[in-house]
Parts: C-alpha cells; sequence; structure tokens
C-alpha cells in the first residue's frame, strides 16, 4: 500500500482548480484494486457561495465526481499510464446513487473506489464516501477511458 501527495495526484488527474477534488490518497493498495482517498471540504470552495449561503452543502454531483477522480487515479495508477492530452476519462454511469448525510465546511470526505469489473476501456467501481466513520454517500460508477479526436 502507498499514498500519494497532491503533486502525484495532480500528475494522475486531468482536472485542476476549481474541479479538482482529490487532495491526497491516502491507500493504494495495487493487488486489492484499491483506492482511499481525500478531499478537505473548506467554506472558500467556490460552490459554497450559492450552495447553499444559508447552510453551505458539498453538492451531491460534487461527491460523485470525487468518486469519478478517485478511480480514475486508481485506473490510471493500476495500469501505469498517465492521463495524456489527447485521452479524457469519462463518466458513463451512476447506478445506486445514495446520499445519507450531508458533507459541509470543515469535513474531510474519504473516498474509497474499488475496482470491480474492466472491459477494454471501461471500467465498473463500487464506491463509499466517509466523514470520520460515518457513510455520507454510496454508488456504483462506470467510467471510460477515450482517446479525443
Amino acid at each position: 500500500m502507498s499514498e500519494m501527495d497532491i503533486n502525484e495526484v495532480i500528475a494522475h488527474l486531468p482536472q485542476r482548480f476549481p474541479f479538482l477534488l482529490i487532495d491526497r490518497v491516502k491507500e493504494y493498495d495495487e493487488k486489492a484494486k484499491r483506492i482511499v482517498a481525500l478531499k478537505n471540504v473548506s467554506v472558500n470552495e467556490p460552490y459554497f457561495t450559492g450552495h447553499f449561503p444559508h447552510r453551505p452543502i458539498m453538492p451531491g454531483v460534487l461527491i460523485l465526481e470525487a468518486m469519478a477522480q478517485a478511480a480514475g487515479i486508481l485506473s490510471f495508477k493500476s495500469r501505469g499510464v498517465r492521463p495524456a492530452d489527447d485521452t479524457v476519462y469519462y463518466y458513463v454511469g451512476i447506478d445506486s446513487a445514495r446520499f445519507k448525510k450531508p458533507v459541509v465546511p470543515g469535513d474531510q470526505l474519504e473516498v474509497e473506489v474499488r475496482i470491480e469489473r474492466e472491459l477494454r476501456n471501461i471500467s465498473k467501481f463500487s464506491c463509499v464516501a466517509r466523514v470520520g466513520t460515518d457513510v455520507v454517500a454510496e454508488a456504483t460508477i462506470l467510467c471510460a477511458m477515450q482517446g479525443i479526436k
């Protein structure tokens, strides 16, 4: 198992601020095809000014995006490649998404992702997001690596 700092995260993802939603990888287990990534949720995030001004809550779609970014790191790292300028990593499906508790400024979002199945350029992942020991969201996602034409 190994960790990754923000510099290695950036090397394995094409997203950048304000859309980079992974700050660090706490665990990467190649054998188990599993990753645990962290997002430090700050009140300074641009989406909090409108979601919601009176009670800031991290949008569920951004929790799903953090899951996809953790899955992207897992895919690139497990294949021994890094994202190229002519390749994108797309969401192609989200199943069984459930949101159980709100994520608010000051929380540390922990995203655990496991590869369930890989077929050519499409991968299926099981994802769980936690704050502390509380599960805040779960989903099964499908992502594809594709060349840009």
